[in-house]
């Protein structure tokens, strides 16, 4: 699944006419490299939610016949849900599935997505989290297993936690994950996150962390961003 919904208020001006998921690198929508990049690994069944001119999204998938994928819509016009909801609202699309991944249009990377597949389904974790070690405001917490004990805003000082443990180390979320379908039974309603989730689950089930520090990573919401982006994946 790609979460694709968001109003992308960062990149302003481009959003206050556009998706961001529409936003261009190298002259391909990040929604188009999503998908390209989701092929590598052999998944090619993706679901993409929608929001903030989904009229937009919808009409460049099918201009472009799903980029090669078959594409479902998970609708939120009536109210973006973030992307707990999101996922949430988007259950039906994964009935009788194992394993999923589940990432942030918003997002490019080298991660070789196969090792954290594989990594997810060695640990038999419920989720397993792409992480790194750089600054962020947010910062996920794990133990010397990097199994997810909890979470804080560096900024503000809130932390939350799932476990105490006596020694945790700080890793910034990566907005890529595998789940398990069994997340699905996520306890909350409407609009919230899947950090909510994740903190939730980490109380009674394993959610792990993958750490891929020295991969390319480059969160795509403003617009310098954007031209980063452009000379780092020059080649996709």
């Amino acid at each position: 699944m790609i979460f694709a919904a968001g109003l992308g208020s960062r990149l302003k001006p481009f959003t206050d006419n556009h998706p961001k998921a529409l936003a261009e690198v190298n002259g391909r929508t990040l929604l188009e490299l999503s998908i390209r990049y989701l092929q590598r690994f052999g998944i090619e069944d993706v679901i993409v939610n929608v929001h903030h001119f989904a009229d937009q999204i919808e009409q460049v998938l099918n201009d472009n016949n799903g980029f090669g994928s078959w594409v479902a819509i998970s609708d939120e016009r009536r109210e973006v849900l973030e992307t707990g909801g999101g996922l949430k609202k988007a259950t039906d699309f994964f009935q009788g599935e194992s394993d999923f991944v589940v990432l942030n249009v918003d997002v490019l990377t080298n991660l070789d997505l196969a090792k954290l597949i594989a990594f997810h389904r060695a640990e038999r974790a419920i989720g397993s989290l792409a992480v790194m070690k750089r600054e962020s405001s947010r910062q996920l917490l794990f133990d010397e297993d990097m199994t997810l004990c909890g979470w804080q805003n560096v900024q503000t000082g809130q932390l939350r936690m799932s476990k105490i443990k006596p020694s945790l180390s700080s890793f910034a979320f990566s907005g890529i994950q595998v789940l398990s379908p069994e997340i699905l039974e996520m306890p909350f309603d409407g609009k919230f996150s899947m950090i909510d989730v994740y903190l939730h689950f980490a109380e009674t089930a394993v959610v792990k962390g993958f750490d891929h520090s020295g991969n390319i990573f480059i969160d795509v919401g403003k617009p310098d961003s954007l031209a980063q982006a452009a000379y780092f994946f020059d080649k996709l």
